[in-house]
């Protein structure tokens, strides 16, 4: 755990890199809880997200590719769609932002010449390969974009086509601030922990991967 974390202190952030007129692919998490009716009921995911985006847009990224998963899928089901997502997130940034079904329409899409532009794909779970890291499906995501950021702390550990994969083969990888904040907390933690120390540890797989 704390090589891995050392590890990830080494990794650029993407205010190392120049985005400026270059195609951004952000992993963020959107993956975030909805009621029967299908509304976001909290939505600190998108928020945490937001100044990685935020800071594409003011630095004239030339397209602003946002992937997520949400939920569990089996195969497509209406009911995990990213599309609802659309009016809150461009109410949170103030942005357009242009629903992408699949990645062949959003390829078609970024064809067009217009200054920047912000694209949500549809649940990445939705594509056959995503969690099983298929490269072919990793090499397509990474033919997207010039840089790739990792923005999505919560499913870094999951080796999948739209993290680990498209890591491999993107011509620049960074973090995003999310990433990165939630790293350095983990390092201040371990390594220079300020005392007296309380630990809180939960969630669902909390006890399988804990080594106590």
């Amino acid at each position: 755990m704390l090589a891995k974390m050392s590890f990830m202190q080494n990794v650029k952030n993407i205010q190392e890199v120049e985005v400026s007129h270059k195609r951004v692919l952000i992993r963020v998490d959107f993956n975030v809880p909805l009621d029967e009716n299908l509304n976001i009921t909290d939505d600190t995911r998108i928020r945490e997200s937001l100044p990685t985006i935020q800071y594409c847009i003011d630095n004239k990224a030339k397209d602003i590719i946002l992937v997520s998963h949400l939920g569990r899928p089996k195969g497509v089901e209406e009911k995990l769609s990213l599309k609802p997502f659309l009016k809150r997130l461009e109410r949170l940034l103030n942005h357009e932002v242009v629903f992408s079904q699949n990645i062949a329409q959003l390829k078609q899409a970024l064809n067009e010449n217009a200054p920047t532009r912000i694209f949500l794909l549809e649940n990445i779970r939705f594509l056959k390969g995503e969690e099983e890291n298929d490269e072919n499906l990793a090499k397509d995501l990474a033919s997207l974009c010039d840089v790739f950021v990792n923005d999505a702390f919560g499913t870094s550990h999951r080796k999948h086509a739209s993290t680990y994969g498209t890591a491999q083969f993107a011509p620049v990888k960074v973090s995003g601030f999310l990433l990165k904040k939630e790293i350095d907390s983990f390092y201040q933690a371990f390594n220079h922990p300020l005392r007296p120390l309380l630990l809180i540890v939960g969630g669902l797989r909390s006890a399988p991967n804990s080594p106590y």
